[in-house]
């Protein structure tokens, strides 16, 4: 088993300058926190332009964050070789990570002048052959080829083997499934999932809830830019509490069942929570989410009994 490391995100925040000579701001990340153990699959849901994409950009050390802490077992995270060994990301369009001009192989020989100058020749070869087994692909049927001439559920396979060359502890795998057939994104969910039981901690981040609840242990589940419920992925699902997040249930296409919107929300479980509870600010976090059960947390729901709006 691979040897993981504890993702923490600590009330990280990302502000964008905004408006006539950069004069405003735009708060594209406020406040999230959430945590993702070494062997664990996190998913991060939500709609286009929630924020989740720069969230895994920032642990990725892509986008530098705004307030609030990023760090791998308490260490802050500084990206640079030493740390990009240990934390990889996977993104949407495979295609777009490879130049056409080159086989697609190609991607392995970068890892190995950066990372593994000094192995030679045929344990190269063999470690490769190995990881691409690893991704369940054939080794003859791939290297060698060009990006055009390998399928997209093929390349991201290859990105994920180029990852395994690495000491790797975590995974930001970004809408990897997106752009691939039903049948390829089944076959990349259950990698990820042999993935996990080697000890490989994941972040699933996906607007596709069907998909996030495949795999995933915890759920986290964003809006605007905020947590609005987070947790175990049973307790989450199970019993929705945000009604963001019961809308979004609710919008899951199901065969031979008409749509019918979701019923109205009479109370906000954030404080209902707060009425049950003898001292209220115990089981708040700093970014407004009340724990109303073991490991299920969620935020005012912003209605218009409730006095305020958080989500």
């Amino acid at each position: 088993m691979l040897e993981g490391m504890m993702l923490t995100l600590d009330r990280v925040t990302k502000t964008y300058r905004a408006g006539a000579f950069g004069g405003g701001s735009v708060t594209a990340v406020d406040r999230v926190s959430f945590d993702a153990a070494p062997g664990e699959v996190v998913s991060l849901i939500g709609e286009s332009g929630s924020g989740k994409s720069t969230i895994g950009r920032m642990i990725l050390g892509l986008t530098r964050i705004s307030g609030g802490s990023l760090t791998l077992d308490g260490a802050p995270v500084r990206p640079g070789k030493d740390f990009y060994r240990r934390v990889q990301g996977v993104f949407q369009d495979p295609f777009s990570c490879y130049n056409p001009v080159f086989k697609a192989d190609r991607v392995f020989a970068m890892i190995r002048r950066a990372y593994h100058p000094g192995v030679g020749d045929r344990e190269w070869a063999e470690r490769v052959e190995k990881a691409v087994r690893d991704v369940r692909l054939d080794p003859g049927q791939v290297l060698g080829r060009y990006p055009h001439q390998l399928s997209g559920g093929q390349l991201q396979r290859l990105l994920i083997a180029r990852a395994l060359l690495l000491d790797l502890s975590f995974l930001v795998a970004d809408e990897i499934t997106s752009m691939l057939d039903a049948s390829t994104r089944i076959d990349v969910l259950n990698l990820l999932a042999g993935l996990k039981e080697r000890g490989l901690g994941v972040l699933y981040i996906t607007h596709d809830l069907s998909l996030g609840t495949y795999l995933a242990e915890r759920t986290v589940v964003l809006r605007r830019g905020r947590v609005v419920e987070r947790g175990d992925t049973q307790k989450v699902f199970g019993n929705p509490l945000h009604p963001y997040t019961r809308t979004l249930l609710a919008a899951v296409p199901r065969l031979n069942t008409p749509w019918d919107p979701p019923e109205p929300v009479e109370q906000c479980a954030y404080h209902a929570g707060a009425a049950d509870s003898a001292d209220s600010t115990d089981s708040s976090d700093s970014a407004g989410l009340r724990e109303v059960e073991p490991d299920h947390f969620v935020a005012c729901a912003g209605l218009p009994d409730c006095g305020r709006i958080t989500a």
